[in-house]
């Protein structure tokens, strides 16, 4: 009877399964027929309208005539940064009602990380490892967007970010592909659910593609020149990940990649993403990116400009205007088909059907969604708690005693408009919540001392130091809080430094004479470089930009309220001369061996000229970084004991999988998470392998001495990879296998695959 039952129930699940299919493909097929009815009826200069995405910059308002008119013309296919409810209502009505199309627009806005409720930058969010949190938070900005009439942002960033220098690493989800891939999905989820039809969901972009992050030596918009097994292996990974998800746009990249420049590039646009990916979404480009093609070199004009991008599979055209222009003209002059110009309206199109502005223009129930409410709030809080990475606790200084006197010392101690953030074009300093506030609600006016010493991060001068040091000595610990202010990352801030800016690793050796400690808090959008500062201090937490809620958010670590969690994701220099640096690179022929290395002050004078013995590394910074990819303290430890492998030997198809466990158990007397990580190398391979490969992570809750059997199942196709021929396969040999708590240590495995 148990077996008729439960065959009776699989047969049920099996039929609504299919009936789900069925209807998703009625659906689908429901829209083309839609479509195929709408461009039907359309002009050529209408379907041209369709491909442009114009606005103005993010610091405008109003709605000028000429647009106006544009779109009662249907020349316009979507709008940027047009933030006003009352006048996105009013143009959409002359969109939807008097128009001859009848199209509604799309309303498109940076939203990057929140709304009105500013969550960490997407950097600090990545060191959560937390990926409900992570949805959570892009459904709250989903929610504050759809509320002032924005139905599209453009986010997330999925590019994978080697070089610190680079200023969007602040908007990238760190260096591996695995986690990268992950967050992204995330993303995708919260900002447009399961259905971006409901109210309260908006249209994500997945950007930029692709290898933004490999622009040559940080530079934001640079070149870019890597190998195709590289670019499949490790940058298009997480725009693989993002297109299978659902997510209904993607955007092109600035940056030429092996000579292409992305707006332009069949490869990218036509080969990878629609026939390999079977991606039916749009592609728009970045701001004015196809005509940069120009100062590129890539197109004589901007009717080759024009022709070139969409010839490559690029859809529609951010504020710069050659579609507009010249499209007709490149019809006329059959160099593009009118066939190909419809599939890239019936592209837009499908998203504009799917999202549901059709039957939803004007923002239904949009009431019902609030900005800052106390869900966002305390989500906010949590997120930003989370992504706090413990660097440094010498002697267990942290958390602090309630009964210590505090100085709190440092330009981003009561920086509201700093700890936002890069990105934040509707985020308003008034809402922050301050770490000075904070710790004056926490320990009182009469327990906490304040000087900035700086009025800002990069301030040269030495005039608030006195101040800094006197109230400094009235405390038991000194709280500095430095770093760098929001404008000094994100777009178009690339630095070729990356230590403290201004004086302030000066103020800090000036307060390490006073003889207290120094609990050194650092918000920043990427690593700094702490050489000179680390041995002044005793302790570090990394809080990137925590957005709104920074204030609570820190005082809930450094008081024990919460136990940081946060693990890097990714490497930490020493010194800028290591960039790039990224756990998962090749051996050499040479791999660095702390057995042989000499440091340059351990070289003797006159020494014999030789290379015999040497391997790869620098003389003055070694070979190791500061801090390990997925590295993180907590108030608590942990051990990692019994790795257990299911099977030495597996078979290389698609059923077999490496099941691989450890216990791990909380040693210490607090409470704690940990980010429990498995790495894999392919120790022989057709081309050089990664010496480690981050293949799965799972997040653990642990009581004091409380023990845990983690186990993780991958299946040996996950173990694929891209050869020099673009096979995507994996090969049999030897492989090593870890479980750890970041790229450098662990429990140590071999398996094979035959």
């Amino acid at each position: 009877m148990k077996t008729l039952t439960a065959k009776l129930l699989y047969c049920l699940l099996f039929s609504l399964w299919v009936s789900s299919i069925s209807y998703s493909q009625k659906s689908d097929l429901n829209i083309e027929k839609k479509i195929d009815k709408v461009i039907k009826n359309m002009t050529l200069e209408q379907k041209i309208g369709q491909l442009c995405l114009k606005g103005t910059s993010s610091r405008s308002k109003g709605l000028s005539e000429e647009l106006k008119n544009e779109v009662r013309l249907g020349l316009v296919g979507a709008i940027l940064n047009l933030t006003e409810p009352n006048l996105v209502l009013e143009i959409q009505k002359i969109a939807v009602e008097e128009s001859p199309t009848h199209i509604p627009l799309l309303f498109g806005r940076d939203v990057i990380h929140g709304y009105k409720t500013i969550f960490p930058i997407p950097l600090g969010l990545a060191a959560s490892w937390d990926m409900e949190l992570v949805e959570k938070t892009s459904k709250i900005a989903a929610n504050e967007s759809y509320s002032r009439c924005i139905n599209w942002t453009y986010a997330p960033m999925v590019d994978i970010a080697r070089d610190a220098r680079w200023g969007r690493i602040a908007e990238s989800p760190g260096e591996d592909p695995l986690l990268a891939s992950r967050l992204g999905v995330a993303y995708i989820k919260g900002f447009q659910g399961n259905n971006p039809s409901v109210p309260g969901q908006i249209l994500a972009c997945a950007k930029h593609f692709a290898a933004y992050g490999a622009a040559e030596g940080g530079r934001d918009y640079n070149t870019v020149s890597i190998s195709e097994s590289l670019l499949r292996n490790v940058y298009l990974k997480p725009f693989e990940a993002a297109a299978k998800s659902g997510a209904a746009t993607f955007m092109s990249s600035f940056n030429d990649l092996n000579g292409i420049p992305a707006s332009g590039n069949r490869f990218l646009l036509q080969k990878i993403l629609r026939e390999e990916w079977k991606y039916d979404g749009f592609v728009l480009s970045d701001w004015n990116s196809v005509t940069e093609m120009i100062p590129h070199g890539y197109a004589a004009d901007e009717k080759e400009a024009a022709l070139k991008s969409a010839s490559a599979g690029l859809d529609m055209e951010m504020t710069s205007l050659s579609y507009a222009n010249h499209l007709k003209t490149l019809i006329a002059e059959k160099k593009i088909s009118e066939k190909q110009l419809d599939e890239m309206v019936r592209n837009i199109l499908r998203i504009k059907f799917r999202a549901g502005v059709f039957e939803n223009p004007y923002f239904k129930d949009r009431e019902k969604f609030s900005l800052l409410n106390a869900d966002a709030l305390q989500t906010a809080r949590i997120a930003a708690s989370k992504s706090c990475v413990l660097l440094k606790n010498e002697n267990q200084i942290l958390p602090l005693k309630n009964n210590q006197k505090i100085a709190i010392i440092g330009p981003l101690a009561d920086a509201p408009r700093e700890q936002l953030g890069t990105w934040i074009f509707d985020g308003n300093k008034e809402d922050s919540q301050t770490p000075l506030k904070a710790f004056q609600n926490s320990f009182g006016q009469d327990n906490v001392f304040y000087a900035s010493g700086l009025s800002h991060s990069r301030s040269l001068s030495e005039n608030g130091f006195a101040s800094a040091i006197a109230e400094a000595k009235k405390s038991d610990v000194i709280l500095f809080f430095a770093g760098e202010e929001a404008i000094l990352s994100g777009e178009a801030h690339s630095r070729a430094n990356i230590n403290l800016p201004g004086l302030q690793e000066k103020l800090i050796a000036e307060l390490q004479k006073t003889g207290k400690p120094i609990v050194l808090i650092l918000l920043a959008g990427r690593p700094i470089t702490l050489g000179a500062v680390l041995p002044k201090v005793n302790a570090v937490i990394m809080a990137w930009h925590p957005g709104t809620m920074a204030g609570p958010a820190i005082s809930d670590i450094l008081l024990g309220l919460a136990n940081p969690s946060g693990k890097l994701p990714v490497t930490w220099p020493k010194e800028v001369g290591q960039i790039p640096i990224y756990y998962n690179h090749p051996n050499t022929g040479r791999p660095a061996d702390p057995t042989t290395f000499v440091a340059i002050q351990n070289i003797p004078v006159e020494a014999w000229q030789s290379s015999l013995g040497n391997n790869s590394h620098y003389l003055d910074a070694g070979y190791e970084p500061q801090f390990p990819f997925g590295f993180g303290l907590s108030y608590t430890t942990f051990s990692y004991d019994n790795l257990k492998i299911g099977k030495a030997i597996l078979k290389n198809n698609n059923i077999e999988k490496l099941n691989v466990s450890a216990v791990i158990t909380n040693t210490g007397n607090t409470p704690g998470i940990e980010t429990v990580q498995l790495y894999i190398r392919d120790i022989t391979g057709s081309i050089v392998r990664p010496i480690r490969e981050l293949k799965d992570f799972l997040q653990i809750e642990l009581k004091p001495k409380e023990s845990k059997t983690v186990q993780f199942s991958i299946p040996v196709s996950d173990l694929a990879f891209y050869n020099d021929k673009m096979e995507l396969k994996a090969e049999p040999g030897d492989f090593k296998v870890w479980i750890a708590s970041h790229a450098e240590n662990g429990l140590e495995g071999d398996f094979k695959i035959e």
